[in-house]
């Protein structure tokens, strides 16, 4: 290689490893607009949390002494058929290891 072919290389290289300045520019642009939307998005869905949960205080507090039974009823509910089916599994798990 010649010395003018090793500089256009070298110029090739140095140029892919370098972004132009407008691409920088066009990309930070973007960053900031994206970063700017989905900070206000935040911030609405913040205010609609806060706004719902005020709403609905008052009814939970209303409701509480029909919705607490029925939550402990439901979590029994849950806890005795996963417990069944633990159970159910552990035994055939244990028949099947006799019948080896």
């Amino acid at each position: 290689m010649d010395q003018s072919q090793h500089q256009q290389h070298g110029g090739t290289m140095q140029h892919q490893q370098q972004q132009p300045r407008s691409y920088q520019v066009v990309k930070a642009a973007t960053a900031a607009t994206a970063g700017g939307s989905m900070l206000v998005l935040s911030g609405l869905i913040l205010a609609a949390t806060v706004i719902m949960l005020t709403i609905a205080t008052p009814l939970l507090v209303i409701f509480s002494p029909v919705l607490v039974p029925a939550l402990i009823t439901v979590g029994l509910l849950i806890t005795g058929f996963l417990a069944s089916g633990g159970f159910g599994i552990a035994a055939i798990t244990v028949l099947s290891w006799i019948y080896r």
